[in-house]
């Protein structure tokens, strides 16, 4: 089976996502109603957002008498994990512990979620290596100046 790549979806397009996961069937009134005050996007907005989400492949559409209903084609959990692996997909695998550690320090967390982390990075110390390889490209490498590391390309 080819491996499909999942489509990327905007800041806006994920705006409308988040209110189909968490209200599972939603006509696109509902949708702009709960991002009225957010985004105060005209109807037209939200509906070209959910078009688009449509063609993508993300939303399901049903008619239902003069109105679309519309279901998340995708769940929430798949979607960040496309996008978590898009992120570090992007960059290189010697940048990827310094990005996590930057995404912690930005992040407000609970004590519940660093004792999550904590837990996680206890099990990932177990696999973890001396080094990470550089996965880029000859021309995209920035290692010697970002990392003090030369690289074999």
């Amino acid at each position: 089976m080819p491996n499909e790549e999942k489509p990327e979806i905007t800041d806006s397009e994920w705006e409308v996502m988040r209110v189909v996961w968490a209200l599972g069937e939603v006509t696109s009134k509902e949708i702009n109603q709960v991002l009225q005050d957010k985004k105060e996007w005209k109807p037209a907005t939200t509906k070209t957002f959910i078009g688009r989400l449509v063609k993508k492949g993300m939303l399901q559409t049903e008619k239902s008498g003069n109105r679309f209903i519309y279901t998340a084609a995708v769940s929430e959990e798949e979607s960040l994990k496309t996008l978590k692996a898009g992120l570090f997909h992007h960059i290189c695998s010697r940048a990827v512990g310094k990005t996590i550690a930057d995404l912690i320090q930005e992040a407000t967390l609970s004590h519940a979620d660093i004792a999550l982390l904590e837990d996680a990075l206890q099990t990932k110390k177990k696999d973890a290596v001396d080094e990470v390889a550089c996965n880029c490209v000859p021309g995209q490498c920035t290692c010697r100046k970002d990392h003090g590391k030369n690289c074999k390309h």
